[in-house]
Protein backbone atom coordinates (compact mmCIF):
# COMPACT_ATOMS: atom_id res chain seq x y z
CA UNK A 1 0.00 0.00 0.00
CA UNK A 2 2.72 2.30 1.03
CA UNK A 3 4.86 1.76 -1.65
CA UNK A 4 1.86 2.12 -4.68
CA UNK A 5 0.91 5.05 -3.35
CA UNK A 6 4.66 6.57 -3.06
CA UNK A 7 5.23 5.28 -6.77
CA UNK A 8 1.98 7.36 -7.67
CA UNK A 9 3.18 10.67 -5.90
CA UNK A 10 6.14 10.66 -7.87
CA UNK A 11 4.96 9.98 -10.76
CA UNK A 12 2.51 12.17 -10.83
CA UNK A 13 4.48 15.07 -8.97
CA UNK A 14 1.75 15.31 -6.24
CA UNK A 15 3.47 16.18 -3.00
CA UNK A 16 7.01 18.02 -2.18
CA UNK A 17 8.91 16.50 0.59
CA UNK A 18 9.64 19.70 2.36
CA UNK A 19 6.35 21.50 1.82
CA UNK A 20 2.77 21.51 4.03
CA UNK A 21 0.22 19.67 3.07
CA UNK A 22 -3.67 19.38 4.04
CA UNK A 23 -5.61 16.39 4.75
CA UNK A 24 -9.15 16.63 4.33
CA UNK A 25 -10.43 14.22 6.79
CA UNK A 26 -14.15 13.24 7.46
CA UNK A 27 -13.51 10.29 9.04
CA UNK A 28 -14.14 7.48 6.50
CA UNK A 29 -12.22 4.56 5.84
CA UNK A 30 -10.87 6.44 2.45
CA UNK A 31 -9.88 9.99 4.84
CA UNK A 32 -8.53 7.70 7.51
CA UNK A 33 -5.89 5.65 5.12
CA UNK A 34 -5.21 8.92 3.34
CA UNK A 35 -4.02 10.77 6.42
CA UNK A 36 -2.21 7.57 8.11
CA UNK A 37 -0.34 6.65 4.91
CA UNK A 38 1.26 10.16 4.16
CA UNK A 39 2.35 10.27 7.90
CA UNK A 40 4.17 7.18 7.32
CA UNK A 41 5.66 8.21 4.46
CA UNK A 42 6.90 11.20 6.01
CA UNK A 43 4.98 13.68 4.78
CA UNK A 44 4.75 17.35 6.80
CA UNK A 45 0.70 17.04 7.20
CA UNK A 46 -1.97 18.59 9.06
CA UNK A 47 -5.65 17.61 8.99
CA UNK A 48 -8.96 19.76 8.54
CA UNK A 49 -12.22 18.74 9.21
CA UNK A 50 -15.46 20.53 7.96
CA UNK A 51 -18.51 19.90 10.24
CA UNK A 52 -21.81 20.42 7.69
CA UNK A 53 -24.40 19.92 10.60
CA UNK A 54 -26.36 17.80 7.92
CA UNK A 55 -26.46 14.48 9.32
CA UNK A 56 -27.49 15.39 12.97
CA UNK A 57 -25.76 13.37 15.45
CA UNK A 58 -23.52 11.48 12.78
CA UNK A 59 -22.23 14.40 11.98
CA UNK A 60 -21.18 15.60 15.71
CA UNK A 61 -19.62 11.93 16.31
CA UNK A 62 -17.26 12.37 13.05
CA UNK A 63 -16.12 15.25 14.41
CA UNK A 64 -15.45 13.71 17.69
CA UNK A 65 -13.33 10.72 15.88
CA UNK A 66 -11.44 12.92 13.86
CA UNK A 67 -10.63 14.82 16.96
CA UNK A 68 -9.65 11.75 18.79
CA UNK A 69 -7.59 9.89 15.91
CA UNK A 70 -5.32 13.14 15.52
CA UNK A 71 -4.70 13.64 18.87
CA UNK A 72 -4.08 9.85 19.39
CA UNK A 73 -1.34 10.19 16.03
CA UNK A 74 -0.10 14.01 17.05
CA UNK A 75 -1.08 15.43 14.12
CA UNK A 76 -2.26 19.34 14.17
CA UNK A 77 -6.28 19.58 12.96
CA UNK A 78 -7.91 22.37 12.02
CA UNK A 79 -12.00 22.13 12.79
CA UNK A 80 -14.56 24.54 11.16
CA UNK A 81 -18.27 24.40 11.48
CA UNK A 82 -21.30 25.39 8.68
CA UNK A 83 -24.57 26.29 8.44
CA UNK A 84 -24.80 24.11 5.30
CA UNK A 85 -28.63 23.92 4.86
CA UNK A 86 -29.33 27.81 4.68
CA UNK A 87 -25.79 28.26 2.69
CA UNK A 88 -28.25 26.22 0.18
CA UNK A 89 -31.27 28.24 0.49
CA UNK A 90 -29.57 31.68 0.52
CA UNK A 91 -27.71 30.46 -3.05
CA UNK A 92 -29.98 28.44 -4.43
CA UNK A 93 -28.19 25.66 -4.62
CA UNK A 94 -28.36 21.83 -3.50
CA UNK A 95 -27.34 20.52 -0.30
CA UNK A 96 -24.49 18.43 -2.02
CA UNK A 97 -22.78 21.50 -3.63
CA UNK A 98 -23.54 23.77 -1.09
CA UNK A 99 -21.01 21.38 0.81
CA UNK A 100 -18.77 21.48 -2.03
CA UNK A 101 -18.54 25.14 -2.32
CA UNK A 102 -18.00 25.36 1.31
CA UNK A 103 -15.40 23.07 2.13
CA UNK A 104 -13.57 24.04 -1.16
CA UNK A 105 -13.72 27.77 -0.52
CA UNK A 106 -12.41 27.05 3.09
CA UNK A 107 -9.41 24.55 2.00
CA UNK A 108 -8.39 27.15 0.13
CA UNK A 109 -8.55 29.93 2.31
CA UNK A 110 -7.01 27.54 4.71
CA UNK A 111 -3.79 27.03 2.28
CA UNK A 112 -3.39 30.58 2.31
CA UNK A 113 -3.22 31.60 5.80
CA UNK A 114 -1.20 28.83 6.67
CA UNK A 115 1.13 28.20 4.29
CA UNK A 116 -0.20 24.57 2.69
CA UNK A 117 1.23 23.49 -0.76
CA UNK A 118 -1.60 21.30 -1.02
CA UNK A 119 -4.70 20.10 -0.17
CA UNK A 120 -5.17 16.08 -0.05
CA UNK A 121 -8.33 14.32 -0.62
CA UNK A 122 -8.76 10.87 -0.55
CA UNK A 123 -10.55 10.06 -3.78
CA UNK A 124 -9.25 6.38 -4.60
CA UNK A 125 -10.15 3.84 -7.97
CA UNK A 126 -13.22 3.13 -7.12
CA UNK A 127 -14.25 6.94 -6.67
CA UNK A 128 -12.97 7.06 -10.14
CA UNK A 129 -15.07 4.06 -12.08
CA UNK A 130 -17.88 5.79 -10.72
CA UNK A 131 -17.08 8.86 -12.38
CA UNK A 132 -16.90 7.88 -15.32
CA UNK A 133 -19.97 5.53 -15.55
CA UNK A 134 -22.10 8.28 -13.89
CA UNK A 135 -20.79 10.95 -16.68
CA UNK A 136 -21.15 8.04 -19.36
CA UNK A 137 -24.58 7.90 -18.27
CA UNK A 138 -25.38 11.69 -18.48
CA UNK A 139 -23.62 11.50 -22.34
CA UNK A 140 -20.09 13.29 -21.60
CA UNK A 141 -17.72 13.69 -24.15
CA UNK A 142 -13.90 12.77 -23.67
CA UNK A 143 -13.01 14.86 -21.04
CA UNK A 144 -15.81 12.76 -18.70
CA UNK A 145 -14.40 9.57 -19.99
CA UNK A 146 -11.14 10.35 -18.56
CA UNK A 147 -12.08 9.56 -14.99
CA UNK A 148 -10.70 11.97 -12.12
CA UNK A 149 -7.64 13.70 -12.39
CA UNK A 150 -4.48 13.10 -9.97
CA UNK A 151 -4.42 17.07 -9.52
CA UNK A 152 -6.66 19.89 -10.06
CA UNK A 153 -5.20 23.19 -8.85
CA UNK A 154 -4.40 23.01 -5.16
CA UNK A 155 -6.35 19.54 -5.14
CA UNK A 156 -4.24 16.54 -4.98
CA UNK A 157 -5.72 13.02 -4.88
CA UNK A 158 -2.86 10.36 -4.21
CA UNK A 159 -5.05 7.08 -3.61
CA UNK A 160 -6.40 7.82 -6.90
CA UNK A 161 -4.69 4.14 -7.98
CA UNK A 162 -5.74 2.14 -5.02
CA UNK A 163 -8.97 0.59 -4.58
CA UNK A 164 -11.67 0.74 -1.75
CA UNK A 165 -10.77 -3.06 -0.85
CA UNK A 166 -7.17 -2.08 -0.66
CA UNK A 167 -7.93 0.77 1.92
CA UNK A 168 -10.25 -1.19 4.11
CA UNK A 169 -7.32 -4.12 4.10
CA UNK A 170 -4.48 -1.47 5.04
CA UNK A 171 -6.80 -0.54 7.68
CA UNK A 172 -7.38 -3.52 9.27
CA UNK A 173 -3.63 -4.61 8.99
CA UNK A 174 -2.92 -2.24 11.22
CA UNK A 175 -5.69 -2.11 13.45
CA UNK A 176 -7.42 1.11 12.49
CA UNK A 177 -10.98 1.87 13.04
CA UNK A 178 -13.18 4.28 10.79
CA UNK A 179 -16.83 6.05 10.93
CA UNK A 180 -19.55 5.28 8.41
CA UNK A 181 -21.20 7.73 6.37
CA UNK A 182 -25.27 6.04 6.65
CA UNK A 183 -26.09 8.28 3.20
CA UNK A 184 -23.06 5.95 1.58
CA UNK A 185 -25.34 3.36 2.21
CA UNK A 186 -28.60 4.54 0.38
CA UNK A 187 -29.00 4.00 -3.51
CA UNK A 188 -31.42 6.71 -3.51
CA UNK A 189 -28.55 8.85 -5.67
CA UNK A 190 -26.97 8.18 -8.78
CA UNK A 191 -23.19 7.75 -6.98
CA UNK A 192 -24.48 5.43 -4.26
CA UNK A 193 -26.63 3.79 -7.23
CA UNK A 194 -23.83 3.00 -9.12
CA UNK A 195 -21.63 1.94 -6.12
CA UNK A 196 -24.39 -0.57 -4.99
CA UNK A 197 -25.90 -2.21 -7.51
CA UNK A 198 -24.23 -1.25 -11.04
CA UNK A 199 -21.24 -2.21 -10.57
CA UNK A 200 -21.97 -5.41 -8.71
CA UNK A 201 -23.99 -6.72 -11.47
CA UNK A 202 -20.98 -5.47 -13.53
CA UNK A 203 -18.64 -7.42 -11.57
CA UNK A 204 -20.70 -10.73 -12.26
CA UNK A 205 -20.48 -10.44 -16.00
CA UNK A 206 -16.69 -10.06 -15.62
CA UNK A 207 -14.75 -9.65 -12.18
CA UNK A 208 -11.81 -7.72 -14.12
CA UNK A 209 -14.93 -4.66 -15.03
CA UNK A 210 -12.95 -2.68 -12.33
CA UNK A 211 -9.15 -3.04 -13.88
CA UNK A 212 -10.79 -3.18 -17.64
CA UNK A 213 -12.62 0.62 -16.80
CA UNK A 214 -9.45 2.15 -15.42
CA UNK A 215 -7.47 0.88 -18.16
CA UNK A 216 -10.00 2.50 -20.62
CA UNK A 217 -9.80 5.92 -18.62
CA UNK A 218 -6.21 5.34 -19.20
CA UNK A 219 -6.32 4.76 -22.80
CA UNK A 220 -8.98 7.87 -23.56
CA UNK A 221 -6.68 10.09 -21.09
CA UNK A 222 -3.99 9.81 -23.50
CA UNK A 223 -6.23 10.64 -27.06
CA UNK A 224 -7.23 13.54 -25.12
CA UNK A 225 -3.90 14.78 -24.56
CA UNK A 226 -3.64 14.01 -28.89
CA UNK A 227 -7.19 16.03 -28.98
CA UNK A 228 -6.08 18.79 -26.95
CA UNK A 229 -2.84 19.65 -29.00
CA UNK A 230 -4.77 19.55 -32.43
CA UNK A 231 -7.63 21.47 -31.36
CA UNK A 232 -5.25 23.94 -29.79
CA UNK A 233 -3.91 24.70 -33.42
CA UNK A 234 -7.33 24.62 -34.76
CA UNK A 235 -8.67 27.62 -32.54
CA UNK A 236 -5.24 29.21 -33.08
CA UNK A 237 -6.27 28.97 -37.14
CA UNK A 238 -10.08 29.49 -36.74
CA UNK A 239 -10.71 32.05 -34.08
CA UNK A 240 -9.46 35.48 -33.77
CA UNK A 241 -8.97 37.62 -30.05
CA UNK A 242 -9.45 41.26 -29.76
CA UNK A 243 -10.40 44.07 -27.36
CA UNK A 244 -7.95 42.68 -24.85
CA UNK A 245 -9.79 38.88 -24.88
CA UNK A 246 -13.35 40.43 -24.38
CA UNK A 247 -14.07 39.85 -28.34
CA UNK A 248 -13.65 36.58 -30.02
CA UNK A 249 -14.05 36.25 -33.77
CA UNK A 250 -14.52 32.19 -35.52
CA UNK A 251 -14.08 32.35 -39.13
CA UNK A 252 -17.06 29.79 -40.22
CA UNK A 253 -15.89 28.51 -43.25
CA UNK A 254 -12.54 27.58 -41.75
CA UNK A 255 -14.78 26.13 -38.73
CA UNK A 256 -16.69 23.70 -40.89
CA UNK A 257 -14.32 22.48 -43.32
CA UNK A 258 -12.55 21.06 -39.72
CA UNK A 259 -12.96 17.19 -39.67
CA UNK A 260 -14.91 18.29 -36.21
CA UNK A 261 -16.14 21.62 -35.71
CA UNK A 262 -18.88 20.19 -33.15
CA UNK A 263 -15.60 18.87 -31.15
CA UNK A 264 -13.42 22.67 -31.20
CA UNK A 265 -17.04 24.63 -30.64
CA UNK A 266 -17.33 22.84 -27.36
CA UNK A 267 -13.80 22.90 -26.03
CA UNK A 268 -14.09 26.78 -26.82
CA UNK A 269 -17.49 27.50 -25.60
CA UNK A 270 -17.78 25.22 -22.33
CA UNK A 271 -16.07 27.18 -20.32
CA UNK A 272 -17.65 30.29 -21.61
CA UNK A 273 -20.92 28.89 -19.85
CA UNK A 274 -22.79 27.22 -23.06
CA UNK A 275 -24.10 23.69 -22.49
CA UNK A 276 -24.20 21.14 -24.77
CA UNK A 277 -27.38 21.65 -26.10
CA UNK A 278 -26.52 24.98 -26.95
CA UNK A 279 -22.97 23.83 -28.68
CA UNK A 280 -25.56 21.49 -30.97
CA UNK A 281 -27.64 24.35 -31.96
CA UNK A 282 -24.67 26.63 -32.79
CA UNK A 283 -23.15 23.82 -35.05
CA UNK A 284 -25.74 23.05 -36.91
CA UNK A 285 -26.70 26.98 -37.95
CA UNK A 286 -23.29 27.03 -38.74
CA UNK A 287 -23.84 25.26 -41.55
CA UNK A 288 -26.99 26.98 -42.60
CA UNK A 289 -25.34 30.29 -41.79
CA UNK A 290 -26.88 32.68 -44.02
CA UNK A 291 -30.22 31.65 -42.66
CA UNK A 292 -29.59 32.23 -39.31
CA UNK A 293 -27.48 35.55 -39.74
CA UNK A 294 -28.08 37.67 -36.49
CA UNK A 295 -29.27 34.26 -34.36
CA UNK A 296 -28.11 35.02 -30.61
CA UNK A 297 -26.94 32.39 -28.36
CA UNK A 298 -26.07 33.21 -24.56
CA UNK A 299 -24.76 31.87 -21.51
CA UNK A 300 -24.59 33.43 -18.13
CA UNK A 301 -21.54 35.53 -18.94
CA UNK A 302 -21.10 35.54 -22.83
CA UNK A 303 -23.04 36.16 -25.70
CA UNK A 304 -22.75 34.63 -29.08
CA UNK A 305 -23.92 35.80 -32.56
CA UNK A 306 -23.95 34.57 -35.91
CA UNK A 307 -22.92 37.81 -37.83
CA UNK A 308 -22.36 36.95 -41.88
CA UNK A 309 -19.47 34.45 -41.86
CA UNK A 310 -18.39 34.73 -38.35
CA UNK A 311 -19.28 33.43 -35.04
CA UNK A 312 -18.60 36.60 -32.95
CA UNK A 313 -18.16 35.60 -28.73
CA UNK A 314 -18.29 38.41 -26.34
CA UNK A 315 -18.25 38.74 -22.53
CA UNK A 316 -21.74 40.47 -21.62
CA UNK A 317 -21.22 44.03 -20.64
CA UNK A 318 -22.38 45.82 -17.53
CA UNK A 319 -25.59 47.96 -17.97
CA UNK A 320 -25.86 50.86 -19.94
CA UNK A 321 -24.47 53.79 -18.66
CA UNK A 322 -26.01 57.61 -19.70
CA UNK A 323 -23.13 60.07 -18.74
CA UNK A 324 -24.49 63.63 -18.35
CA UNK A 325 -22.28 66.49 -19.68
CA UNK A 326 -23.17 70.05 -18.26
CA UNK A 327 -19.93 72.23 -19.60
CA UNK A 328 -17.01 71.53 -21.29
CA UNK A 329 -14.00 69.85 -20.24
CA UNK A 330 -12.88 66.05 -20.04
CA UNK A 331 -15.32 63.13 -19.11
CA UNK A 332 -14.68 59.40 -18.29
CA UNK A 333 -16.97 57.30 -19.88
CA UNK A 334 -15.91 53.90 -18.53
CA UNK A 335 -12.81 52.00 -17.68
CA UNK A 336 -11.88 52.58 -21.79
CA UNK A 337 -13.13 55.74 -22.88
CA UNK A 338 -13.37 59.21 -22.50
CA UNK A 339 -14.45 62.51 -23.87
CA UNK A 340 -12.57 65.77 -24.40
CA UNK A 341 -15.19 68.66 -24.96
CA UNK A 342 -13.68 71.99 -25.88
CA UNK A 343 -14.75 75.39 -27.76
CA UNK A 344 -12.11 77.35 -29.72
CA UNK A 345 -12.58 80.24 -32.18
CA UNK A 346 -10.30 78.76 -34.60
CA UNK A 347 -12.58 77.85 -37.32
CA UNK A 348 -11.92 74.43 -39.11
CA UNK A 349 -13.10 70.72 -40.62
CA UNK A 350 -11.63 68.30 -38.77
CA UNK A 351 -11.39 64.92 -40.99
CA UNK A 352 -10.64 62.88 -37.79
CA UNK A 353 -13.94 60.13 -37.49
CA UNK A 354 -12.90 60.47 -33.10
CA UNK A 355 -12.07 63.94 -33.14
CA UNK A 356 -15.34 66.01 -34.81
CA UNK A 357 -15.92 69.88 -35.39
CA UNK A 358 -19.65 71.30 -34.37
CA UNK A 359 -20.83 74.51 -35.06
CA UNK A 360 -21.22 75.86 -31.77
CA UNK A 361 -23.84 78.09 -31.88
CA UNK A 362 -26.34 75.53 -32.05
CA UNK A 363 -25.40 73.33 -29.50
CA UNK A 364 -27.23 73.47 -26.24
CA UNK A 365 -25.67 71.89 -23.07
CA UNK A 366 -26.28 69.95 -21.00
CA UNK A 367 -25.03 67.31 -23.84
CA UNK A 368 -25.64 63.32 -23.11
CA UNK A 369 -23.53 60.08 -24.18
CA UNK A 370 -25.08 57.17 -24.48
CA UNK A 371 -25.62 53.88 -26.30
CA UNK A 372 -28.25 54.12 -28.97
CA UNK A 373 -31.53 53.27 -28.40
CA UNK A 374 -34.40 51.71 -31.26
CA UNK A 375 -36.05 54.43 -33.37
CA UNK A 376 -32.76 57.13 -33.22
CA UNK A 377 -32.53 58.74 -36.15
CA UNK A 378 -30.61 61.49 -37.53
CA UNK A 379 -29.01 64.08 -40.27
CA UNK A 380 -26.04 62.16 -41.69
CA UNK A 381 -23.26 64.72 -42.79
CA UNK A 382 -23.88 65.50 -46.36
CA UNK A 383 -28.14 64.35 -46.51
CA UNK A 384 -29.28 67.63 -46.05
CA UNK A 385 -32.83 67.28 -45.13
CA UNK A 386 -32.76 63.35 -45.23
CA UNK A 387 -33.80 61.56 -41.68
CA UNK A 388 -32.11 58.03 -41.35
CA UNK A 389 -32.30 55.60 -39.37
CA UNK A 390 -29.21 55.09 -36.70
CA UNK A 391 -29.82 51.32 -37.34
CA UNK A 392 -30.00 51.14 -41.10
CA UNK A 393 -26.66 53.22 -41.06
CA UNK A 394 -24.86 50.85 -38.78
CA UNK A 395 -25.93 48.13 -40.64
CA UNK A 396 -24.90 49.70 -43.98
CA UNK A 397 -21.09 49.93 -42.83
CA UNK A 398 -21.40 46.18 -41.81
CA UNK A 399 -21.65 46.57 -37.72
CA UNK A 400 -21.78 43.60 -36.20
CA UNK A 401 -24.63 43.08 -33.78
CA UNK A 402 -22.47 43.72 -30.74
CA UNK A 403 -21.10 46.68 -32.27
CA UNK A 404 -24.01 47.85 -32.74
CA UNK A 405 -24.93 47.47 -28.76
CA UNK A 406 -22.00 49.26 -28.14
CA UNK A 407 -22.29 52.11 -30.54
CA UNK A 408 -22.53 55.69 -28.70
CA UNK A 409 -24.38 58.95 -29.39
CA UNK A 410 -24.13 62.28 -28.44
CA UNK A 411 -27.02 64.27 -27.81
CA UNK A 412 -28.24 68.27 -26.81
CA UNK A 413 -30.25 69.14 -24.53
CA UNK A 414 -32.93 68.79 -26.76
CA UNK A 415 -32.17 65.34 -27.74
CA UNK A 416 -31.30 65.49 -30.75
CA UNK A 417 -27.92 63.24 -32.05
CA UNK A 418 -25.14 65.41 -33.04
CA UNK A 419 -23.02 62.84 -33.16
CA UNK A 420 -22.90 59.34 -34.02
CA UNK A 421 -19.02 58.68 -32.19
CA UNK A 422 -16.59 57.24 -34.62
CA UNK A 423 -18.82 57.82 -37.63
CA UNK A 424 -20.94 61.02 -38.58
CA UNK A 425 -21.84 64.55 -37.08
CA UNK A 426 -25.31 65.66 -37.74
CA UNK A 427 -25.48 67.32 -41.48
CA UNK A 428 -27.75 70.24 -39.22
CA UNK A 429 -24.56 70.96 -37.09
CA UNK A 430 -21.67 71.23 -39.74
CA UNK A 431 -19.39 74.20 -39.83
CA UNK A 432 -20.68 76.79 -42.18
CA UNK A 433 -19.65 80.19 -43.45
CA UNK A 434 -21.28 81.05 -40.56
CA UNK A 435 -19.92 79.69 -37.92
CA UNK A 436 -17.71 81.84 -35.78
CA UNK A 437 -17.01 79.46 -32.91
CA UNK A 438 -16.20 75.23 -32.88
CA UNK A 439 -17.23 72.64 -30.28
CA UNK A 440 -14.60 70.18 -30.78
CA UNK A 441 -15.44 66.37 -28.98
CA UNK A 442 -12.54 64.11 -29.05
CA UNK A 443 -13.41 60.22 -28.27
CA UNK A 444 -9.81 59.05 -26.82
CA UNK A 445 -8.99 55.68 -25.18
CA UNK A 446 -8.32 54.77 -21.48
CA UNK A 447 -4.63 53.03 -21.80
Amino acid sequence: MLSKVADFITKEKLLSNDGLHLVALSGGADSVALLLVLQRLGYHIEAVHCNFHIRGDESDRDEAFVKSLCDKKQIRIHLTHFDTIEYASLHKVSIEMAARELRYNYFNQLCQDIGAETICVAHHRDDAIETMLMNLIRGAGIHGLTGIRPRNGRVVRPLLRISRQEIEAFLDSIGETYVVDSTNLQDNVVRNNIRLNLLPMMRNINPSVSNNIMKTATYISEVEKIVIHAIKQQMTETISITDGGNTQRANIKKLISLPSPETLLHEWLAPMGFNSTQVEQIAYACYYYNNHCGKVFSSSSHELVIDRQFLILETLQDSVRILKIPETGCYVYNDKLKFDIRIQDYIYISKNPNSVTIDARNVSFPLIIRPIAQGDSFCPYGMEGNHKLVSDLLTNLKLSLFEKKRQLVVTDANGNIIWLVGHRIDHRYRITEKTSEVLILTLKTIN
